[in-house]
């Protein structure tokens, strides 16, 4: 079985890529001109595969279409780019709101109060099969590269986190060496994230990243893309635990090229 999907695997990505995926692309997803040109090669491989084993639904009236599918795709498949994967491998259905959405909500206070209503979001990710986007938010998150926002980088960390086997800010780092590393580094910058908050010194990490650490995880993810020579900068050990993670440097890509040109 797993010899027949890996070859299958192959062969997805030996096929030419669709010129009109690659319209979408270069017009709806900036960060791909920032890639190399063997880069972008293993992007059209990982987006070929990851579009024919996942599942697409328009939600709230929206009409699915190869824009919105092949938008999200790529985005996601950034994160797969230069390591091992089995491209997300509980998740099977990616559903689409045209916009942000409502879902019921239940808090639970400190003195066992339960206070009821709805919260607005812009995505979400379960642990086991779903992702839920806004397009527009996916849309807006992926035109600008440097403003640390982007939906679809923040929800498909989550995913990512969710392969050690939960979701709590430390994904599958294959040696169990490498954990503690991790847990002392994140677990610093997340501390020290509370207490700069906490004394309103300024941050460079959107303030939800003080959630959880599996919050602070998917923000930092979406600055270790959008803001990779500020975060070197500023929080430089963090910077390298993404660098080991994710197999890639986005902090010379924006010094060669200010993330606006294609390398080669």
């Amino acid at each position: 079985m797993f010899g027949f999907k890996r070859r299958r695997r192959e062969r997805l990505r030996s096929q030419p890529f669709p010129a009109e995926w690659l319209e979408v692309i270069e017009k709806n997803v900036p960060h791909y001109r920032c890639l190399s040109l063997e880069e972008q090669k293993e992007l059209q491989g990982h987006i070929q595969v990851f579009l024919s084993e996942k599942n697409f639904e328009g939600c709230g009236g929206l009409e699915m279409n190869d824009e919105i599918r092949v938008t999200i795709a790529a985005q996601a498949c950034i994160l797969l780019l230069h390591r091992e994967t089995e491209y997300y491998p509980t998740l099977q259905s990616i559903l689409v709101y045209p916009r942000y959405y409502r879902v019921s909500d239940a808090r639970l206070l400190a003195d066992g109060t339960v206070i009821e209503g709805t919260d607005s979001r812009l995505g979400e990710s379960w642990l086991h099969g779903v992702v839920v986007l806004s397009w527009d938010d996916v849309k807006g998150g992926a035109a600008d590269i440097h403003d640390g926002h982007n939906v679809v980088f923040h929800e498909f960390a989550h995913q990512l986190d969710g392969e050690s086997g939960s979701v709590e800010g430390a994904p599958d780092l294959v040696m169990r060496s490498r954990y503690i590393a991790w847990a002392r580094v994140l677990g610093q910058g997340y501390q020290r994230l509370l207490d700069d908050l906490k004394h309103h010194r300024p941050t460079l990490l959107d303030s939800y990243a003080a959630t959880d650490h599996a919050e602070f995880f998917a923000v930092l993810t979406e600055c270790f893309f959008e803001k990779p020579s500020a975060l070197k900068k500023r929080h430089p050990e963090l910077y390298e635990r993404l660098r080991d993670f994710y197999q890639q440097d986005p902090a010379i890509r924006e010094k060669v090229d200010g993330g606006t040109t294609r390398r080669t």
